[in-house]
Parts: structure tokens; C-alpha cells; sequence
């Protein structure tokens, strides 16, 4: 693969930079947005200094054409090491949600030394066979394979999609806000000018089949990391939804038991989201695993 110039990754701070930082880092198509800005705050007000990024092809980060992303999930680390050289940050705590939560724990097993801690949220371990662990909910199975029919450059499609989409990953323990979720949808697709380049995310798994979310395949990267997730020595906190219809609970369980001394903080009824009701039992989880000795 031709080496590619390295991208423009837009990123925003929240909190005193005297604080330790906490690098977030979101999934597939997924803007920096996705990391409500509240939710920022919040963890901001509990001493720490929050560094949120559009992942390229997505928000204002740099986009390449679709169908043929001339980068891996190696590069997609790389780019969260970026970030922090950007803020003159020698290490941080990173958190990683969904597919950000695969580029987590490689940011971790490729950069050691520049992360304090790591924190995985509603993801699946990587470089482990995950077959034997429960598959997607055939109800999320039959609302993903509609993905295939949007027309990902017309906006009315792809935000009622994308809405349909929040709704069918969102756990069963909270109600569902359509209204808010659309404008939040909007506001989204008006900044990163569309998704249509964010639709190369499915073509760095092996599993990709709709859009809107990751598959959990095995990266297109340029390292093999098969095997190697036991290396993983930082301390390591794992938070997942007991309802979640993409990665079942069981693929955090597996990732928690893969690295020794890893914990597990289940949200009850939680789905694939960042539900605000579940915000204070995920930020005390966060900032109590950031300042574990």
C-alpha cells in the first residue's frame, strides 16, 4: 500500500490541561460528536483534561473517496498518538467506544508507553477468535441489512436512517427521544458534510453488511496482531450494556478475562450507546479506573 499524507484529524479539548488527559476515541462513522459534549463536561468536572477527534472520513477530518479507504486500523492508532503529540501530551488515559474501542486497545499494544490506562466501551476484543461469542440480534441483522438500500449521498435517506439506527442499538432500560436524536443526526451530517466517506469504515472489517456501525472483524492492518491481546499489560476497564444488540455483553466479558487484572462494569439494560440516564455510573467508572494506583 502507497504510503498515504498523514490527515488533517480535527479535535476540540474540554477542562484544565493541568489536568490528566483522557483521550476519547468513537467508532465507525461516528464524529467526535458522538462523544456528547456534555458528556465531555462531565468528565472534565471530574478533574480531567478531555480531548475528543473526528476519526478521518468523518466530522471535519480529512475524507477520502468511498470504496476504497487507502488506510487500516494501524493508521487509525497512529492517528490517536497524532492527537496527542498535537497537545504536546507524552501519555494520556484513552477510552474507546465500539469500533474506537478496537483502535483502543491497539493504540495500547502499539503505543504502551503513551497510555496510562485504557478504558473499552461496548466493543469485542481484537485479535481473538470471537466466533464462539453470541452474534448480533437477528433484529438488528434485519434493520442493518437496510443500510444496503440507503442512497448514502442523499440526506433525508441516510439521517432517517441513521435515526432508525439509534433507535435499533439503544438498550431497553430508557426510553428512546426521536426528536432529539434527528436534530442530533442533523447536526451531525451538516458538519461532517455528509457520510458518505464515513462508509469506508465497513471496509476495515471483514463483516461489513450495512451503515451505521462496525462489524468487529478481523483489521485491515498492516500488523498482525492476532494473538498478541494477553500483551496488553495498562490497566484495563471494560464497560458494556447488558442489552446491547451489536456486540452482546459476552464480547466484553471475553475481552475483560483476556487481559489480566481487567474489570467489568456492566450497564443494566444498556445498549450501544451512551444513554445520558447511564452518564453517572459510566463517568464514575472512568474516573475511578483513571485514578487506580
Amino acid at each position: 500500500m502507497t504510503k498515504e499524507v498523514e490527515p488533517e484529524i480535527a479535535s476540540q479539548t474540554f477542562g484544565d490541561p493541568a489536568h490528566p488527559p483522557m483521550l476519547l476515541i468513537m467508532g465507525a462513522m461516528a464524529s467526535m460528536l458522538w462523544w456528547p459534549e456534555a458528556f465531555c463536561r462531565k468528565l472534565a468536572g471530574k478533574g480531567l483534561f478531555v480531548i475528543r477527534y473526528d476519526n478521518r472520513d468523518t466530522g471535519r477530518s480529512t475524507k477520502y473517496a468511498p470504496g476504497e479507504p487507502p488506510y487500516t486500523f494501524d493508521d487509525m492508532a497512529d492517528d490517536a498518538i497524532r492527537v496527542l503529540d498535537s497537545y504536546g501530551i507524552a501519555k494520556a488515559h484513552v477510552a474507546g467506544m465500539s469500533m474506537g474501542g478496537m483502535i483502543a486497545q491497539l493504540v495500547a499494544l502499539k503505543h504502551p508507553s503513551r497510555v496510562i490506562s485504557l478504558t473499552a466501551i461496548s466493543t469485542s476484543p481484537i485479535g481473538i477468535d470471537t466466533s464462539h461469542l453470541p452474534a448480533m440480534t437477528d433484529a438488528y441483522v434485519k434493520h442493518s441489512a437496510k443500510g444496503a438500500k440507503v442512497d448514502w449521498s442523499n440526506r433525508d435517506q441516510v439521517v432517517d436512517f441513521m435515526v432508525k439506527d439509534a433507535h435499533a442499538i439503544a438498550g431497553t432500560a430508557h426510553l428512546f427521544d426521536e426528536k432529539l436524536t434527528r436534530a442530533f443526526v442533523e447536526q451531525d451530517y451538516d458538519r461532517s458534510g455528509g457520510f458518505l466517506s464515513a462508509t469506508n469504515h465497513f471496509l476495515l472489517t471483514s463483516g461489513e453488511d450495512r451503515g451505521g456501525e462496525d462489524r468487529g472483524g478481523e483489521d485491515r492492518g498492516g500488523e498482525d496482531w492476532r494473538g498478541r491481546l494477553d500483551e496488553l499489560k495498562v490497566p484495563l476497564l471494560v464497560i458494556h450494556g447488558t442489552a446491547d444488540p451489536i456486540f452482546p455483553v459476552e464480547h466484553g466479558a471475553a475481552l475483560a478475562e483476556a487481559v489480566a487484572g481487567a474489570s467489568l462494569v456492566r450497564i443494566e439494560g444498556g445498549g450501544h450507546e451512551l444513554h445520558p440516564d447511564d452518564w453517572a455510573a459510566i463517568v464514575d467508572a472512568i474516573v475511578t479506573h483513571s485514578q487506580a494506583k
